[in-house]
């Protein structure tokens, strides 16, 4: 895992700034080649900058408002949505939602719901195609358990897949994060799970498409004064 800080705020371009620095690289090997009568060499490190520069994309999105609206951590297709499901992060029995990403998504991911984080538990792990269960078992992963203000406690787990080998996290325990900020990447993959409580109210389902910090997951429910 990645643990240099990212500020959670994409750079002065609509590019993740983790990738800033891959971009500059590849973008400076191509004046290389070109300054050396490379063309044919230059030509591909050029159409592989414009590829780079587009896979670390960031655009803005519009949060949606309501203060119990989850909203997805990622880009991608929903691969799992179970209920009765026994975590490793939480206590108590919980609901999973899963988000595969395929190298095409944005990968940028984003904070589901406002909250204090209370743990970050990084485990090292295997490099398996992250669209197969086992990946949340056996893969490098990172985990934020969040407590929201109505004192209720999610998960949100970066999962490394078979070609994403650097998980990016900015968010540090004990800080408080909000619904749609950006907290990191997968760079080059690959999938996330959502641990929530019983109670919530899951809004997608299997096959749907999801776009982070704009897709509503599930509604928290209220709580009572």
């Amino acid at each position: 895992m990645d643990r240099t800080k990212w500020p959670g705020r994409r750079a002065a371009l609509p590019v993740a700034v983790p990738g800033i620095k891959f971009i500059l690289g590849a973008a400076f090997l191509t004046g290389v080649f070109f300054y050396l009568g490379w063309v044919a060499a230059g030509s591909v490190a050029g159409v592989v900058t414009l590829f780079i520069t587009w896979f670390f994309r960031d655009p803005d999105r519009p949060v949606p408002k309501g203060d119990q609206l989850l909203v997805s951590p990622a880009d991608g297709r929903v691969i799992r949505v179970d209920d009765g499901v026994h975590s490793e992060y939480l206590a108590e029995s919980c609901q999973q939602v899963s988000i595969f990403m395929n190298v095409f998504n944005v990968h940028v991911n984003r904070i589901p719901l406002d909250g204090v984080v209370e743990k970050v538990a990084y485990t090292p792990g295997r490099f398996i195609n992250a669209s197969f269960d086992k990946a949340s078992i056996y893969n490098e992963r990172n985990a934020l358990t969040i407590r929201t203000s109505g004192d209720q406690r999610f998960v949100v787990v970066q999962i490394a897949g078979l070609i994403a080998r650097r998980i990016v996290n900015c968010a540090n325990a004990s800080t408080r994060v909000h619904r749609g900020e950006r907290y990191g990447m997968i760079q080059f993959g690959s999938r996330l799970d959502l641990y929530l409580p019983p109670t919530c109210r899951i809004q997608v389902q299997k096959g749907d498409r999801t776009k982070a910090g704009v897709t509503v997951i599930a509604k928290m429910p209220s709580v009572s004064t």
